[in-house]
């Protein structure tokens, strides 16, 4: 196994960086594509949130794979290298299993314990499969991945320790009052359609919301999700959908606005958000200010740490180039939660006199300052477990090909010499004949199972991929034959599907 992924989150990336480098689905699509088109790479995924980008590639050159996948990530997400390496991590072999499973988990989530992951990652997978970049080890991994995700969620409390962004969101907009009671009788209006609009959409109806208003560019996903919360009985909500064109007009009567769209631009800028609450603005007064990027040295220095140590964060460099628009005072008259990436609404909505915005740079200052669960603890030792289990696996199923081919070949000199005795002794009857076969055949089966048994075990340590190449030179096995083994394998319409 040689695993890498390269990537950058909300950990390591400022949300500004994190917007320009965000991928559309054909750009997924195009990257995996080049990445197996690249020299180093064998198989690849990707796996692409509001809030990461991670490719994940299965290479046979370490440093080549890394500057590789790098470029990649660069070219196709439209941030240049250069300014991109800074906010990189890289992560090799088994840290590289243990991040994807701490990932599934919602360790590494924005909101600790959140479960929308395993969708994503669900997702990642389907794509890989549909394209062919993801082979066997990446089937395995990402197979594996959800599996231990549902089983930190059922095993510990850690649906405890983290909610939905929706959730979370909510409740920074309620800044402290019990969501429910901040909700109830208020008129929101959610942009898009997509699975996180559908999320706020259902999370504010059981919040306790009086109407939702559902706008999007494909009018028949917002009526379907309309209809989808008229069947969700018990929440006594309103609910209709109208078109894009349409928000500027709900935008005035709205008391909540959630929007979470696929658009490159921006949804609600400031000047609308003004417009509809009956204010003036200036948008001189708006401009934000660039970001210091690390200086040329300190880029280089981390750059060189990240080749040379396989993984680098920048967490405190990404915090300090965030930009937290300054919220207005006095009362609120319109709350906005931007989900999107990049963002939906214009940061400067947030100063204008009677808005509170919340997005998704907002929720990560807010998330990193809560307290993490006790659960948190046990899902760290589930995930430990897991990537042991997972590498030992996977040594163990590299001396599989092996071993069968081994045995293969001792079927063949079993067959032969049976065909020799019947030449010698033609006339043995048939149950004479059998019961030689069978015994010939228990003497070899008891020959090899001491040896196979204990060469799988020892494959499945550390260190323990040479066993298979020594068993290969002991009984002079054909490489041809073993690499047919592991064809015949990788080739089964039964392995891993999602």
């Amino acid at each position: 196994m040689s695993l890498l992924v390269v990537g950058l989150s909300h950990r390591s990336a400022p949300v500004s960086v994190l917007e320009r480098a965000s991928l559309s689905a054909d750009s997924q699509a195009k990257l995996l594509q080049d990445t197996l088109a690249a020299e180093p790479a064998v198989e690849a995924a990707v796996l692409a949130t509001c809030n990461r980008i991670e490719l994940y590639a299965d290479v046979d050159k370490f440093h080549a794979g890394v500057a590789e996948l790098s470029t990649l990530l660069a070219q196709h997400s439209g941030v240049g290298l250069d300014e991109l390496t800074p906010y990189l991590y890289v992560h090799y072999e088994d840290r590289a299993v243990h991040h994807l499973f701490s990932v599934a988990c919602g360790l590494d989530s924005m909101v600790v314990g959140e479960g929308q992951i395993l969708g994503q990652i669900k997702d990642a997978l389907a794509l890989g499969q549909e394209l062919h970049t993801a082979g066997r080890l990446l089937n395995d991994l990402f197979q594996q991945a959800l599996r231990v995700g549902k089983r930190a969620h059922s095993e510990t409390g850690i649906d405890r320790a983290g909610q939905s962004l929706v959730t979370f969101g909510l409740e920074q907009l309620a800044e402290g009052r019990d969501p429910g009671a901040w909700a109830k009788g208020k008129r929101a209006l959610v942009i898009g359609a997509g699975s996180m609009s559908s999320l706020a959409a259902a999370t504010l109806a059981r919040t306790g919301v009086a109407e939702i208003v559902v706008a999007n560019r494909t009018r028949a996903r917002a009526d379907r999700l309309v209809e989808i919360l008229g069947q969700a009985g018990g929440t006594g909500v309103t609910a209709h959908a109208v078109e894009m064109a349409a928000v500027s007009d709900e935008l005035t009567r709205a008391d909540v606005v959630v929007s979470c769209t696929g658009a490159t631009g921006l949804v609600l800028s400031a000047e609308a958000v003004a417009g509809a609450l009956g204010l003036d603005f200036d948008p001189a007064s708006e401009a934000p200010a660039a970001p210091v990027p690390a200086p040329l040295a300190e880029r280089d220095e981390q750059h060189a740490a990240w080749v040379e140590n396989g993984s680098t964060t920048t967490t405190a460099q990404a915090r300090a180039e965030r930009r937290i628009p300054a919220q207005s005072t006095g009362p609120v008259r319109l709350a906005l939660l931007d989900l999107a990436m990049p963002r939906d609404i214009d940061g400067g909505a947030a100063r204008l006199d009677g808005v509170r915005l919340v997005d998704i740079e907002s929720l990560a200052e807010a998330s990193a300052d809560a307290p993490m669960a006790a659960d948190v603890d046990q899902v760290r030792t589930i995930v430990a477990d897991e990537v042991a289990a997972f590498g030992a696996a996977q040594r163990a199923a590299h001396i599989t090909p092996t071993v069968v081919a081994l045995r293969t070949m001792a079927a063949g000199v079993v067959a032969g010499e049976i065909a020799r005795l019947d030449g010698r002794l033609p006339d043995l009857d048939e149950k004479q004949r059998a019961e030689i076969s069978q015994t010939v055949r228990r003497v070899v089966d008891k020959l090899l199972h001491a040896p196979t048994v204990r060469v799988k075990q020892l494959a499945s340590e550390p260190g323990g991929a040479g066993y298979a190449d020594a068993l290969r030179e002991l009984f002079d096995l054909d490489p041809q034959t073993v690499a047919a083994v592991s064809r015949a394998d990788l080739n089964d319409p039964n392995r891993g599907r999602s």
